[in-house]
């Protein structure tokens, strides 16, 4: 599941700092408060790979996305693409998870 959700993870980051080249240019908000709110959310991205098999870390994984959708009403595009992530990241939790039961059973029967 870590690998699965990582690799989305890193994606949402590129998205949210691209994202935030077209919010400077056609939202209304200062360059310093685009890019505070861009620069802490692909942080909590990149953090977030290192935590996300400890207790909680899906469950912020899913408050990201949330806030991803959100972001569509500063750049309309990002309603789109928030929504992709957002199945992008159900899918990595979903298959990650059977994948890691299986990787469990069979380990198990080897053993």
């Amino acid at each position: 599941m870590r690998t699965l959700c990582a690799s989305t993870l890193i994606g949402e980051a590129f998205v949210i700092g691209l994202a935030g080249l077209v919010a400077m240019n056609l939202s209304g908000y200062s360059t310093a408060t685009v890019w505070t709110v861009c620069g802490v959310a692909m942080a909590v991205c990149v953090l977030l790979c290192a935590m996300i098999t400890r207790p909680g870390g899906v469950a912020v994984g899913w408050l990201l996305q949330v806030g991803l959708v959100a972001s569509g009403f500063v750049v309309s595009m990002m309603f789109f693409l928030g929504a992709a992530f957002a199945g992008l990241w159900w899918a990595a939790v979903h298959y990650g998870r059977k994948i890691d039961e299986f990787k469990a059973k069979h380990a198990a029967s080897a053993a």
